[in-house]
């Protein structure tokens, strides 16, 4: 008689599965880039005026995507990684049937911030489900995989959106997420169907989770306002803009929030573990009936980020190393291209050779991502952290001491292939000592941890790349030996435009050095990283 008992899938199968969904909202986060001209046309958004409201349709993205990560893998811990996965594909596919027939750009950003909170969600709770289902031995090659194929969208999603811009029509991104979330969806109903359930059905932390959600939005929005080198075109256009006056209020409302969030997380954290079993009295052995002298109180709910999660082994150095690292990485994205539109005057020939020059960078992080998960199982965390390190820190010292006006391409290639080694090597262990840090019943909440602390990394490193390059720009603007003609000659003027080019070279090779000390720092603190 054949056996009626239902098959398992494989945790190999689970892994391809949530790969899946990874791969389809990494592409949907950069896929805009190369759509965004052809978007803001087909909006009849006026230029230059409207360009502020424009950005919006990257920076909701972005905003929507940082904020929703602590909400959501906390959510997977009590409520089960299957309804949140699932339910995460759910928004993200709200929002590929609304973006394509939105009429107007605020119609457009609501639905980019629904596929933002689904694809936000969907990374975290992932990295949670790999740390439910491998052991312990064998989480870093399978998180490496994850990290290599979550790399592989970010490479794949601007080439795509190109490919649609050329054949069809930047619609159609979206209409093609359709059938891909709901093949998704049924294959996330179906693999995940086995994965434990929560022990219990804890309560939410709704104040500490607004409060921190603020925070967050406001912290984004202010790093944002604080100025994008690579938006304005360079320093020589950013100079001019007066910063917005509401950049100010915004940092000072994302601190009080942050410490009134900390001192939240503080006190629940107190109550929740002066309760626990060992600290509880026995219950009577008749009930008692309250009374209005002594009503029941409910116990408050569990903190949304227990802040003893901090002082477990490898969690504190793993999430700073992240944090630096993802600061390091936004100067390379934001630079490289930067550099080359100074370069070359052909708006057109600067993008491919852009592109083209990251492509190494990134395909090199997708493919190192999956070694590093491997050689993490080998050596443990630290090895491997600290050789990704020193792979930035040379990287980025050769950017910084060679690439000047006339250096070729393929030497720049080579020296963001090196860069792009370093970052991939450092995607697993990472990820890797956060998840064995955390208890079982916390492994969403530290996974979105991972992912937050990079992208805030990335836009602290933005606003402090603008700062510093507004403040060296203006200081070697002024030393650019002129010759003695009337502002009109053209000596004068090609003789200007040329030494604005080498100081707009001189200004981002310096934040290449500033990031090889970065990655230095990052390299002392990999020390604190232990083997389990």
């Amino acid at each position: 008689m054949p056996s009626t008992q239902r098959r398992t899938p494989s945790p190999r199968t689970i892994l391809l599965v949530v790969a899946f969904g990874v791969f389809v909202a990494a592409d949907d986060l950069t896929v805009v880039s190369t759509m965004l001209r052809q978007i803001i046309f087909d909006l009849e958004i006026p230029l230059p005026e409207g360009l502020d409201r424009a950005a919006w349709i990257v920076n909701a993205y972005l905003i929507a995507y940082v904020a929703v990560m602590p909400f959501i893998g906390r959510l997977s811990d009590i409520l089960g990684r299957r309804a949140v996965y699932v339910g995460s594909l759910v928004l993200f596919l709200a929002g590929s049937i609304w973006v394509p027939f939105a009429p107007d750009l605020n119609s457009f950003i609501v639905g980019r911030v629904l596929t933002a909170l689904g694809g936000g969600a969907m990374v975290p709770v992932a990295m949670a489900v790999i740390g439910d289902v491998y052991p312990r031995a064998r989480r870093a090659s399978a998180l490496g995989t994850l990290g290599a194929i979550d790399t592989a969208g970010w490479v794949w999603g601007p080439l795509y959106g190109a490919l649609l811009i050329r054949f069809l029509s930047w619609q159609w991104q979206f209409y093609l997420n359709i059938p891909l979330s709901l093949l998704g969806i049924a294959a996330a109903w179906w693999a995940l169907r086995d994965l434990p359930e929560p022990k219990t059905r804890e309560r939410i932390d709704w104040l500490g989770t607004a409060v921190l959600t603020i925070s967050l939005i406001s912290l984004n929005i202010a790093l944002l306002n604080s100025g994008d080198v690579q938006a304005a075109g360079g320093f020589a256009q950013l100079q001019t803009d007066n910063p917005p006056t509401n950049t100010t209020l915004l940092y000072t409302i994302a601190a009080i929030t942050f410490l009134l969030f900390l001192a939240i997380e503080y006190f629940l954290g107190k109550q929740n573990h002066s309760q626990t079993p060992e600290a509880v009295t026995p219950s009577p052995p008749h009930p008692v009936t309250p009374s209005p002298l002594h009503p029941f109180t409910p116990s408050p709910p569990p903190p949304l980020i227990d802040l003893t999660l901090f002082r477990r082994r490898n969690f504190s150095p793993a999430i700073l190393i992240n944090f630096l690292v993802g600061g390091i990485l936004i100067i390379a994205m934001v630079n490289v291209p930067l550099l080359i539109n100074v370069l070359e005057f052909d708006v057109e020939t600067a993008a491919l050779t852009s592109g083209y020059l990251l492509s190494g960078m990134t395909g090199a992080m997708a493919v190192m991502a999956w070694v590093g998960g491997q050689l993490t199982e080998r050596w443990s965390y630290r090895p491997v952290t600290a050789v990704g390190l020193l792979f930035c820190a040379v990287g980025m010292g050769l950017m910084g001491w060679l690439w000047l006006v006339d250096t070729p391409y393929l030497n720049m290639a080579a020296h963001l292939v090196i860069l792009g080694i370093g970052f991939g090597l450092v995607i697993a262990p990472i990820g890797t000592a956060v998840i064995n840090a955390a208890p079982e019943d916390q492994r969403g909440i530290a996974s979105s941890l991972v992912i937050v602390l990079r992208l805030m990394g990335m836009s602290v490193g933005l606003s402090g790349l603008t700062a510093w390059g507004l403040y060296r720009f203006e200081i070697l603007r002024k030393l650019i030996d002129l010759p003695n003609l009337p502002l009109g000659d053209p000596t004068y003027q090609q003789a200007l435009a040329n030494g604005l080019t080498e100081v707009t070279v001189s200004v981002l090779t310096e934040t290449f050095l500033i990031s090889a000390g970065v990655a230095l720092i990052a390299l002392f603190v990999a020390i604190w990283l232990k083997q389990d």
